[in-house]
């Protein structure tokens, strides 16, 4: 089983890459955590923000493996905690299946984007900055696994 993190953004700064990078390489070959950046709409004064969202939820959707479960990132979903992570990641690998985890751009995503979802997940009440939310992402499942695999990184 793979994770598809894929994201509306690229050019991030160093410390986000280098921050996904440590938590993505820590990942194990049956569960590697993969990085897809889609491009943002050009944002601008008097830009269409609707029509640009509709767009990037377009290319979010678009960029889904096929057959791969569809787990949103947003403020309305459910909120977990860590042995909560781990059991969401341990009944996507025993599924088998690809699970692709979805970040909007700054405004979100649309309704279709939503309705497309087999589950949408908060990290939690507060508002990170969306570059953030990757190293955030890629931190928590690698805890996960790690505790799944009582391995001495996570220490409750």
């Amino acid at each position: 089983m793979k994770l598809h993190l894929i994201t509306i953004g690229t050019r991030m700064p160093a410390w986000v890459q280098q921050g996904f990078a440590e938590y993505a390489g820590r990942m194990p070959p049956e569960c590697p955590l993969l990085l897809k950046e889609l491009p943002a709409g050009r944002r601008g004064k008097g830009a269409d923000t609707k029509r640009i969202v509709a767009e990037e939820s377009q290319r979010l959707l678009a960029a889904v493996p096929k057959g791969a479960r569809v787990v949103l990132l947003d403020v309305e979903g459910r909120l977990h905690d860590t042995p909560g992570v781990a059991r969401r990641l341990s009944e996507w690998m025993m599924e088998g299946r690809d699970t692709a985890l979805l970040v909007g751009g700054p405004e979100g995503v649309d309704a279709a984007c939503r309705q497309r979802a087999d589950e949408r997940w908060s990290l939690s009440p507060l508002t990170f900055p969306h570059p953030l939310v990757r190293v955030i992402l890629a931190e928590q499942l690698y805890r996960a696994w790690s505790l799944l695999h009582n391995h001495p990184y996570h220490r409750a």
